[in-house]
């Protein structure tokens, strides 16, 4: 039995009336419990792709299955599978953060719906306090209006939310966008919570790439096609070098020295030496006295904007 959550094979989108194609023949997969990241700029299918996973929308060809159902044949067992948190919010304000929560239970068949919390069975009780309390809704907030709930508080509501009916697969689409930095940090120190305490697979699309560096995995899509697919650290390591930043008042001396090493370098604001090896033993060799020094790690960001890059020059 595959261990892949998600599987998508050559996935076309063509939307009606346009010859271009906003899917272009793309194939990958996601693992049980895997944090997936799918990158891309505006307008490069990230949506078109993230709505067809979640049945909202149909593909033109492919073939797609989520938890092991084809796509075409099982879309309402799926959707009992997955839960989405989308880009805008969509809780309804004029309630509680309780029954945005009931509501949902029981739209999706989990629960019979009561009128109050307490009327509802133990079972629901104890699994609304249980996610709850994985995200850092106290009881007082869970009993608030809706409206009266600060924007980062509203985003882990809608966790809990999506997760009441325990699906295989958390869809977050620019589920960051809008809030601060730090409620930001807090409500991806939850979603990692979550997804290691409940063993959920996360699926991921984000503008933030820094958000990525912690994916298993990531996907760069670009013009409908994949550009690149692999660990953050491989993408990293398969386009970029790390870099020696130098510099010296005897800038000609330096210069000379790292000539005679064999050393590729350039020469801007400062000398920038990019290197596979320790950079230990190139500083060793260096007689000449540095007046900067500094080690360049390359990003997740570097590496995408390299792909796109390279992707965009093969279209061109």
């Amino acid at each position: 039995m595959s261990n892949n959550v998600i599987e998508v094979k050559n996935l076309v989108k063509r939307y009606k009336g346009t010859k271009k194609l906003s899917i272009d023949d793309i194939s990958f997969s996601v693992k049980k419990n895997e944090f997936f990241a799918f990158l891309g700029p505006n307008g490069a299918g990230k949506t078109t792709t993230i709505s067809i996973l979640t049945t909202t929308l149909g593909k033109t060809s492919g073939e797609v299955k989520i938890a092991g159902l084809d796509i075409n044949k099982h879309d309402r067992a799926i959707r009992k599978k997955i839960g989405i948190i989308f880009q805008k919010p969509s809780l309804d304000i004029q309630l509680t953060a309780e029954e945005n929560i009931r509501f949902h239970a029981c739209i999706y068949g989990v629960f019979n719906y009561m009128p109050t919390f307490k009327l509802m069975p133990k079972a629901y009780r104890d699994k609304v306090m249980e996610l709850t309390k994985v995200v850092g809704i106290d009881s007082d907030a869970l009993f608030k209006s809706v409206k009266k709930l600060s924007g980062g508080m509203q985003r882990k509501l809608e966790i809990v939310r999506s997760l009441i009916h325990t699906p295989e697969v958390l869809f977050l689409d620019e589920p960051t966008q809008g809030l601060d930095a730090e409620s930001r940090r807090s409500l991806w120190k939850y979603i990692d919570k979550v997804r290691k305490q409940l063993g959920t697979t996360i699926f991921l699309t984000t503008h933030y790439i820094d958000e990525a560096e912690n994916a298993d995995n990531v996907c760069i899509i670009n013009n409908g096609k994949i550009a690149a697919c692999s660990s953050p650290e491989k993408l990293k390591e398969s386009l970029l070098k790390q870099e020696l930043i130098l510099d010296a008042k005897n800038r000609d001396g330096l210069i000379a020295e790292l000539s005679s090493l064999n050393l590729h370098f350039t020469v801007n604001k400062h000398i920038i030496v990019p290197y596979n090896k320790s950079p230990q033993k190139i500083l060793a060799q260096l007689k000449t006295e540095l007046s900067v020094l500094k080690i360049h790690e390359p990003t997740l960001e570097d590496a995408y904007i390299e792909f796109l890059k390279k992707n965009n020059k093969m279209e061109a």
